[in-house]
């Protein structure tokens, strides 16, 4: 049975979701009121962020179609959401700004990590639908194929 593509509205509002959510995050560190330095250790995190979503996202699916994972880099992903969520707690807290800011860069955050991963999912969806994902054996298995020939 062929995979369907994703809809173009779930795909257009995964986009939309994840460019809105940074581009807002990005827009009010542009425009805030803080020392360069604090505005490098939010951009940080949301980097740090949306690239562990990405990582999670990819980590949890290779995992339900038996493409292996190591524990170790599982483990890592999920540990890196939970810790960029929680860095940026840390510093709204205790920024000097005020709550609307704080609740302004925690709803872009979390914004862009849905749409990061929703992105993610959907290019991951969509090749699989037109069949241009490449499904190698493990590197290990390939050795004793051509150790065969």
């Amino acid at each position: 049975m062929k995979k369907e593509r994703t809809s173009l509205a779930f795909s257009f509002a995964s986009w939309a979701a994840l460019i809105l959510g940074m581009l807002g995050f990005l827009v009010g560190l542009w425009r805030a009121e803080m020392l360069l330095s604090e505005k490098g250790y939010y951009f940080t995190i949301l980097l740090y962020g949306l690239f562990s979503a990405v990582a999670v996202q990819k980590s949890v699916r290779d995992r339900l179609e038996n493409i292996p994972v190591s524990d170790i880099f599982y483990g890592i992903s999920w540990a890196s959401v939970v810790i960029s969520v929680i860095l940026l707690t840390i510093g709204l807290i205790n920024a000097e700004i005020l709550p609307s800011e704080k609740g302004f860069y925690a709803f872009g955050f979390i914004l862009a990590l849905f749409g990061a991963i929703a992105v993610q999912k959907n290019t991951r969806d969509n090749a699989e639908a037109d069949n241009t994902t490449v499904h190698q054996p493990p590197i290990h298995e390939r050795r004793k194929d051509q150790e065969q020939e």
